[in-house]
C-alpha cells in the first residue's frame, strides 16, 4: 500500500506560458475549421449582456405578476375548461374576476 503525496500550493510547479508566441501565431484554414459557424439561428438564441448584467429575453416582467396557487377543482370543470384549449387558465382567472365583481383587466396589443 503506497502512501499518497498530499498537494499543496507549494508543492506545485509553476505552469510557464509563452504569450508572445500566442500572439505571433497566425489562424490557418485548418484552424477556422473548427470554429463553428455564427448563423442567424446562433445569435436569436445567444444570451445578451449589457457589461456584466444578463439581459432577459421574451416579455419583460409584468409590474403586476400573477401568483401560483394550488386549488382544487372537481375533474369536469377542469375537463371543460381544458377542453377549450389554450388559455384556459387565464378563462378561469376572468371567471373568477366577474363573480368577485372586479373589474376587467384590458389586455395591452404588443
Amino acid at each position: 500500500m503506497s502512501a499518497k503525496k498530499h498537494v499543496t500550493v507549494r508543492t506545485l510547479k509553476p505552469i510557464g506560458s509563452n504569450l508572445k508566441k500566442m500572439d505571433e501565431y497566425v489562424l490557418g484554414p485548418k484552424d477556422y475549421e473548427e470554429i463553428p459557424e455564427l448563423t442567424d439561428e446562433w445569435f436569436r438564441s445567444a444570451d445578451l449582456y449589457e457589461g456584466d448584467k444578463l439581459v432577459r429575453r421574451g416579455r419583460p416582467p409584468s409590474s403586476s405578476r400573477k401568483r401560483a396557487v394550488s386549488l382544487r377543482l372537481d375533474p369536469d370543470v377542469l375537463s371543460h375548461f381544458r377542453q377549450s384549449g389554450s388559455g384556459w387558465q387565464s378563462r378561469i382567472n376572468a371567471l373568477l374576476r366577474k363573480a368577485a365583481k372586479l373589474p376587467e383587466k384590458k389586455r395591452k396589443k404588443a
